[in-house]
């Protein structure tokens, strides 16, 4: 977040790092660049090359407090590599890596729900697993920031395993939530709804004038919209919010 005459609320990250995990494009993108904008450090880890390439341009200003590493989540070996390159010691850890493979439960295939639970859930976890060790110990704020969606909240046709992820998320966002916390951690999870990007852009103007009639105050979200709720679960001033999950999706879910 730019710091302006017009803004009510500025965050300083300067002197913590993060690490946001699908962070080449998209919503991850746009929080690893709302950090560094707030004078923070930031390893972007993504699957894609060409994510990281067009990333690595796009954040040429901020050289010196950038890293990017291609990790795939789903692997163990991958995560343990990417948290052992870190330059320096984690204070925010951002899991935002996911996919997606929708089709109704009559038409999923196992290979469907595995590729989506593995990365959505089971990448979570294991970047989680060896991100914990690396963390900054000297912090007494440290972040996990977990990525949901709110059709982990309340379900969707087509998603049973994306649903079932994401869900899963905000039931391991509890858990760590209580297990981390007289470590120094808090856990919270941010559930987006239905958010513009490249990919909903690319969608025929009906079908999103018919999105953004659903939601309550009219319009589809922000990738800011989304990077504003980490950036404040982030920050010192969130020390007491511990555990929760919460909804920027303009009161679809309601």
């Amino acid at each position: 977040m730019n710091s302006s005459s017009n803004s009510n609320l500025n965050f300083s990250f300067k002197n913590k790092s993060a690490v946001v995990t699908g962070a080449g494009q998209g919503i991850g993108f746009q929080i690893a660049l709302s950090f560094l904008q707030a004078g923070g450090q930031v390893s972007i880890w993504d699957y894609s090359q060409t994510a990281l390439d067009n990333a690595k341009k796009e954040l040429a200003q901020f050289a010196d407090n950038v890293h990017f590493v291609q990790v795939d989540v789903t692997q163990v070996d991958s995560c343990t590599k990417a948290a052992a390159a870190l330059p320096w010691p984690c204070d925010i850890l951002v899991n935002n890596a996911g996919i997606t493979r929708d089709k109704s439960f009559g038409k999923m295939t196992f290979e469907d729900w595995n590729a989506v639970i593995n990365t959505n859930l089971t990448g979570l976890f294991n970047v989680t697993k060896t991100l914990s060790e690396k963390m900054n110990t000297a912090s007494a704020h440290k972040r996990i920031i977990n990525i949901s969606s709110v059709v982990g909240l309340y379900g969707n046709f087509g998603q049973t395993n994306y649903a079932a992820a994401k869900a899963g998320v905000i039931g391991m966002t509890k858990t760590l939530a209580k297990e981390l916390g007289r470590k120094g951690f808090t856990v919270n999870a941010v559930a987006p709804g239905f958010i513009a990007t490249a990919m909903t852009n690319a969608m025929p103007k009906e079908t999103l004038d018919a999105m953004a009639a659903k939601v309550p105050v009219a319009r589809l979200g922000s990738t800011s919209d989304i990077a504003n709720a980490v950036m404040f679960l982030s920050s010192e001033q969130a020390s007491y919010i511990n555990g929760a999950t919460i909804s920027v999706d303009g009161g679809i879910v309601l």
